[in-house]
């Protein structure tokens, strides 16, 4: 709770987000504005969630321990192997037990010890990849070692805004050959607030590039309550709850038991189902009892917008395969916008790939989170 209220001193304020589709998951749908609850499950991992306008718009869970700390954004000093030429990158020991895979292994003599960051969740039974371009992150800021020049999110669109954080940044020193990102978190903070923000990260990056003797764990990654800090930063949240218990004196137990089933009901009866394999996750889109000659199309637009919520939530990525509802193929283009626009504002990276020859959409995600499956086990 402390440390929203303190990133909210000096900060502007923020209207509460547009009300979205309501969907099953939004259980007790009726309070408006940003919710936040931090709690932990029985084994003693953090869990959050956010809630805008009483809908489950996130989920964060602390890994299970089984699972070890090679997880999305931990750094290890790691020991480089020899460059496997058909895979097009390097294996590097990352400590006891621990294998990592590096593509940027140009110029990486074997044996060397170098930081490197885990970028994303590996898939069963393969080592997790790994990049020497590290990415230090705080509340408004990123901090990239090693490679200079100065970005501002481009949602900050104000030019005297944008105008104003460049000159406070020009007041602070940063270590020779770094860069920094101004997140979208930034606008409206004095500069006093960026300076702390820039300067925690500084000290960060002197712990990592400290001369390491053996391969080991530099930096883990960030816990469930960090991360909810960190990031759920866009709106400000109107309340946060955090304390013991919080979850079942809210009811949200039950929002996070709705987010365990495939099935996820659109409006007009319409509904999809959406569910992980090895090789991918399959989403098919059904009409429901809707039988008019638009019924496909319709049902195919609302289910790719409420598709990025739904794999946000139940931690899914990878190659996601669709099976829309039927539809004129002329409407193609019309369902590539709508996919595009959608996943625009998702925090997890996703492309559009296209569609096949048997008319599926195919969309690749990167794997920042593990499956809710992997997650909830006690």
């Amino acid at each position: 709770m402390r440390r929203y209220e303190r990133a909210a001193q000096g900060r502007a304020s923020r209207p509460p987000a547009k009300p979205g589709a309501a969907t099953p998951l939004d259980i007790g749908a009726t309070v408006k504005g940003v919710e936040i609850a931090i709690d932990r499950l029985p084994d003693g991992r953090g869990i959050a969630l956010r809630l805008i306008d009483g809908a489950l718009d996130d989920l964060l869970i602390d890994p299970p321990a089984a699972l070890g700390p090679a997880q999305p954004g931990a750094i290890f000093a790691a020991r480089s192997g020899r460059p496997m030429k058909g895979l097009g990158g390097m294996f590097v020991d990352l400590g006891p037990g621990g294998t990592g895979f590096l593509r940027e292994a140009k110029g990486l003599a074997p044996g060397t010890l170098v930081p490197v960051q885990v970028t994303s969740v590996a898939e069963p039974g393969k080592a997790p990849p790994v990049t020497r371009r590290l990415l230090l992150k705080s509340r408004y800021t990123i901090l990239t070692p090693g490679r200079p020049g100065r970005n501002l999110s481009r949602r900050i669109r104000d030019a005297e805004e944008r105008a104003r954080l460049d000159g406070l940044v020009d007041a602070i020193a940063l270590s020779a050959g770094d860069g920094l990102i101004l997140r979208s978190a930034a606008a409206g903070c004095d500069g006093q607030t960026l300076a702390e923000d820039i300067a925690t990260l500084t000290t960060l990056r002197e712990t990592v590039f400290q001369p390491a003797e053996s391969p080991g764990l530099l930096l883990s990654a960030a816990d469930a309550a960090f991360q909810a800090w960190r990031d759920w930063t866009d709106p400000l949240p109107d309340s946060v709850h955090d304390s013991a218990g919080c979850f079942a004196d809210l009811g949200h137990w039950d929002r996070i038991d709705a987010v365990k089933s495939a099935r996820i009901d659109l409006p007009a009866g319409a509904w999809i189902s959406v569910e992980p394999t090895r090789a991918l996750v399959a989403v098919d889109v059904n009409t429901g009892p809707d039988t008019s000659p638009a019924a496909g199309l319709k049902a195919t637009i609302a289910a790719l917008r409420a598709l990025p919520r739904a794999l946000r939530l139940r931690g899914l990525g990878g190659v996601i395969v669709i099976d829309p509802a039927p539809f004129p193929k002329s409407e193609r283009k019309v369902l590539e916008q709508v996919a595009r626009a959608t996943f625009r504002t998702d925090p997890i990276e996703t492309a559009l790939a296209g569609w096949s020859p048997l008319g599926h959409l195919e969309l690749q995600r990167k794997r920042e989170r593990r499956p809710i499956k992997d997650m909830l086990v006690q």
